[in-house]
């Protein structure tokens, strides 16, 4: 009997195969082309790409996501399952997600982008691009009794008196772009404005005009000796030399040099350095400023703010008051000169009366006449007196040393807890004890009262001399203007 063969089971359709997904490719040549159009055709600067991608990076997932909803509707249609998102559609979309979230962040803060292009470094960093270099001038007739305001965003501002009543500018300006064609369009939106309303003459450098672009302009002007100034620039460096009305400056990040001015000097610092000299009138700093320095000036002076590095004070003629976060003070007048940083204070020559109130400080003072009230912690206090006053010091955790005349007459009540009272005059009674000491009595028949009070500190009142003017020491060198190759602590 013949045996039956079984045919094989049929073989069942091979289901369709799912197709691949072409999202992440789309999305990737839509980045590419964007590098495309920077790199080799030079038509999208980088800097405005990140901002673009900052903006709108969003449209990249909404495109991704089209994609995707479109392969779902195909495969439905062909009787195949659609395909997922996948690992590497997960990692698409977190890079997306976090590149956006994080350049959105970057051209939201307040970066100085343009200090970042400063000097020949720049030239390696992407969003610079190229340095481009452009002249002009610009002249006309300067009104009589006008005042001149002058605006820059980015770029150095030099002023000086002019031989005869123009108003004399010349630009040196640098942009960064890509292409020289770019660089000639940019130059030609920020040309400088001058206008006219009143007596004012306004000077504007139009470092904007041309957008969020890379535009520094240097202004070398000169105008008429009389003329009033008012200057604001946000990144440079100001000079203003030889004028007879008042100088207003208003500096961000950069340094200030002002000298042979007969009015009214105003200074309003943000991170920015100063240099003032040989002023007639009164001179006045305020806001957050670097090392500051005045020299030979004839006036008032005013310092009110935070002074993060050095003060140099030197020869002036007039009460000065100075206050900051942790020191106040001030004086008659300053015939030597003043050294203030974060943990010293030095004076010479300084006239009273003298009120101080400071802490973390050595202070050390010579040549003082008339009255003196100091207030210190953290810090050793030694004075050497020219002309005894009242005087009257409390220190805390720091000794206390006072040079006075040896002919000189005077009362003391001095105390110190914790810390021992030594002197050279015999007449005063002294008490040296474990915790506290004490010393009072007259020098030389009496005279002005000398009240010295110290813990944790010892207290010595010596037999000194008269210390004679010193000379003022050497003044830092007037800034410089910034040039096209040229590229920026503890409170006082």
């Amino acid at each position: 009997m013949a045996s039956t063969v079984q045919a094989p089971p049929p073989v069942p359709p091979m289901r369709p195969r799912q197709p691949r997904s072409f999202a992440g490719p789309v999305v990737l040549i839509l980045i590419g082309v964007f590098f495309l159009l920077h790199y080799t055709f030079g038509i999208l600067p980088f800097y405005d790409w990140g901002k673009w991608f900052a903006h709108y990076w969003p449209l990249l997932l909404i495109v991704w996501g089209v994609i995707k909803l479109i392969e779902y509707q195909h495969a439905n249609a062909s009787g195949v399952r659609p395909r997922g998102i996948g690992a590497g559609g997960v990692l698409l979309i977190i890079f997306l997600v976090v590149a956006g979230l994080s350049s959105r962040e970057f051209y939201n803060h307040n970066w100085n982008i343009q200090g970042w292009c400063e000097g020949s470094d720049a030239e390696d960093l992407p969003w610079c691009g190229h340095s481009y270099a452009f002249t002009d001038e610009l002249q006309q007739s300067f009104p009589a009794d006008a005042k001149l305001h002058v605006s820059s965003a980015h770029g150095a501002i030099n002023i000086v008196s002019s031989e005869d009543n123009q108003i004399h500018v010349t630009v040196h300006k640098r942009i960064r772009a890509d292409r020289q064609e770019q660089a000639d369009s940019w130059n030609k939106s920020t040309q400088p404005k001058i206008s006219v309303t009143g007596q004012v003459l306004n000077l504007d450098a139009n470092t904007a005009g041309a957008g969020d672009h890379w535009v520094s302009s240097d202004l070398d002007v000169s105008l008429p000796r009389k003329a009033s100034v008012v200057v604001s620039t946000h990144h440079g460096d100001i000079s203003i030399m030889g004028r007879d009305g008042t100088a207003n400056v208003t500096s961000q990040d950069g340094d200030v040099s002002v000298t042979d001015v007969n009015g009214q000097v105003s200074l309003n610092l943000d991170k920015s350095s100063a240099r003032i000299s040989q002023v007639s009138s009164d001179v006045s700093i305020q806001g957050r400023a670097n090392d500051v320095s005045l020299e030979d000036i004839k006036g008032m002076v005013r310092l009110d703010g935070d002074f993060m590095e050095s003060v140099k004070l030197s020869r002036i003629a007039k009460p000065v008051n100075f206050k900051s976060s942790r020191t106040d003070m001030d004086f008659t007048k300053l015939d030597g000169y003043l050294n203030l940083d974060s943990g010293d204070l030095e004076a010479s020559s300084v006239s009273g009366p003298l009120r101080l109130r400071t802490r973390s400080k050595d202070i050390m003072l010579s040549g003082v006449s008339s009255d003196v009230h100091l207030v210190d912690e953290n810090g050793a206090v030694e004075i050497h007196i020219n002309k005894l006053g009242s005087l009257e010091v409390t220190n805390k955790k720091g000794d206390i040393r006072i040079f006075v005349p040896e002919k000189a007459g005077f009362q003391l009540d001095a105390q110190a807890r914790d810390g021992e009272i030594h002197t050279d005059f015999n007449s005063l009674k002294i008490e040296n004890g474990d915790e506290r000491s004490t010393a009072n009595g007259s020098v030389n028949g009496g005279g002005p009262r000398m009240v010295l009070n110290n813990e944790h500190g010892t207290i010595e009142i010596r037999a000194g001399s008269v210390i004679p003017v010193p000379p003022a020491p050497p003044m830092p060198k007037t800034p410089k203007l910034s040039k096209p190759e040229v590229p920026e602590t503890s409170e006082n």
